[in-house]
């Protein structure tokens, strides 16, 4: 008897429908063809011992299994359970009506039961998309699929409900979650807050335009200054997921297996802080099987390298080519997968190798030839690329002993919303641009116009400080977003002023 399943293949952040056809005729061998990798090939030796445990047989018949298409390579264990329940359908042990309506996924322990598996959202929203009545889990994996509406999910412990499930020998209900309950509960809660950081303003007002402008951003000070502590309440500030942000972050989470059934949607930013020993496949994504790397599991966040010199140079040149396109394409011999990798790159360092260089107080231990050395470590192509340079100074103590009113990051996300409002409606006719960062040269003639006073003042920064012509291009685009938080249409003199002070660390004055 022929009998089909399907599963699914996951393929970057998206899935493709596999059709497992099953027949069982007259024979004693087992065939297993559609290009499986090892791991599947060795699923027999569970279903068989799934079987025994459940209280079934493996048919003294010929099995032979399809997995189409042909051209994907279906890898991993998650295939365990689509196989299993077609060859007790194609056996007659299994109804086999219902087993065509449903996308089934789930590994098999020698016992029976089902395990977790990853890429589980893709799956689901593939599903969907394709008139399927709904998807067949593991249980930990039923609330991250019941994220997608208009689909029945069905969470099930072991091999011996699935045939209960479609036999209709038992009932199970769909499993429900109430997407706008879960935004509304902890959408804009935090462990930390603007509010936990004494002094430090300009630096704040500076995280502040970063924010509103999807800007990158480079501290540079000596140790215990406050440059890690302020990153990490960056994504405080930053405006809230929308339900696309959040499905789209969540699926590559899903796909690296960094999803729990407790929280099924990613609902707030996220912020990765990857070790300075972190290597380039990592750190971009990659490996025999390709993977999502920290750049796209920072989608949709922040990307906080701490302490930039000290990561290898090959690691921080792999990032050129992301942070301009804002997606990451790995490519291999038979495939090449794409990951989203739109984050925004918060950097910090020492001024110095001993920290203290430029320092008011401590003396600096390096020569002006090591301070140089030091700072040459990151290259001009990649501080090409970072908008914002700020210097992070240490705080006195009567700053960290004032016990005045100090604003909360609820209050400066306010104002950063309003801001990214202007900006979706300034570029809702342009297709993939979000954002002041993501402006085109013809974009900053069009909408980063100076008046007369601001022309002359930009004219004469650049000839005193030697500014580059890089260093213009990130002016206007900062000055723009200084504009529209301060809810102005045009650019003044003003924004110019304050944009042109978040250059003062230009690479040609670092060093001193």
């Amino acid at each position: 008897m022929l009998v089909r399943t399907f599963a699914s293949a996951v393929t970057g952040i998206d899935a493709v429908t596999v059709t497992v056809e099953v027949n069982v005729s007259q024979g004693i061998r087992f065939f297993l063809v559609g290009l499986p990798d090892s791991a599947v090939k060795e699923s027999q030796q569970r279903i068989e011992s799934a079987f025994r445990s459940m209280g079934f047989h493996w048919p003294g018949k010929q099995v032979v299994i399809n997995m189409a298409p042909a051209d994907i390579r279906k890898e991993g264990s998650s295939y365990d359970l689509p196989l299993a329940v077609g060859i007790l359908a194609a056996d007659e042990r299994v109804i086999k009506g219902e087993t065509e309506s449903y996308v089934i996924m789930g590994e098999l322990s020698l016992d029976g039961t089902l395990q977790t598996i990853k890429g589980i959202l893709p799956i689901a929203l593939r599903a969907r998309e394709e008139k399927f009545k709904g998807v067949i889990v593991p249980t930990k994996n039923a609330r991250e699929a019941a994220v997608v509406n208009g689909l029945d999910v069905y969470g099930l412990e072991a091999l011996g409900d699935v045939v209960d499930f479609f036999n209709g020998t038992r009932k199970f209900e769909p499993v429900r979650i109430n997407l706008d309950e879960i935004f509304a509960g902890e959408a804009n809660k935090y462990d930390v807050d603007f509010s936990d950081v004494r002094g430090q303003e300009s630096v704040k007002r500076a995280l502040e335009v970063a924010a509103a402008g999807h800007h990158n951003l480079i501290m540079i000070g000596p140790p215990g200054s406050g440059k890690t502590m302020l990153a990490k309440r960056l994504s405080t500030i930053m405006p809230p997921l929308t339900l696309e942000e959040a499905l789209e972050t969540t699926k590559i989470h899903s796909v690296a297996g960094k999803i729990d059934d407790h929280n099924p949607l990613m609902i707030r930013r996220p912020f990765r802080s990857p070790h300075h020993t972190i290597s380039d496949v990592a750190l971009v994504g990659g490996g025999t099987f390709p993977q999502p790397g920290e750049i796209s599991l920072a989608h949709n966040g922040v990307l906080f390298l701490d302490e930039l010199p000290e990561f290898k140079r090959t690691v921080l040149e792999v990032m050129r080519q992301p942070l301009e396109d804002r997606v990451i394409t790995i490519s291999r011999a038979k495939s090449t997968v794409d990951y989203p990798a739109s984050f925004m790159l918060i950097a910090s360092m020492n001024p110095c190798p001993c920290g203290f260089h430029n320092h008011p107080e401590k003396e600096c231990m390096c020569s002006p030839g090591m301070v140089q050395k030091y700072l040459n470590r990151i290259s001009g192509p990649l501080l090409d690329r970072i908008d914002i340079h700020i210097e992070v100074v240490p705080v006195k103590y009567d700053k960290l002993t004032d016990a005045g009113k100090i604003e909360k990051s609820a209050d400066v996300r306010e104002r950063v919303v309003k801001a990214r409002m202007i900006q979706t409606k300034r570029f809702e006719s342009v297709k993939g641009v979000y954002s002041n960062a993501q402006m085109t040269p013809s974009m900053q003639r069009k909408f980063c116009q100076l008046d007369e006073a601001g022309g002359r003042l930009l004219k004469t920064a650049m000839e005193l400080r030697g500014l580059s012509a890089r260093a213009y291009d990130r002016i206007l685009k900062v000055s723009r977003t200084i504009a529209d938080l301060a809810g102005s249409e045009n650019i003044s003199a003003e924004h110019i002023s304050e944009a042109i002070n978040y250059r003062n660390l230009d690479r040609e004055g670092w060093a001193g």
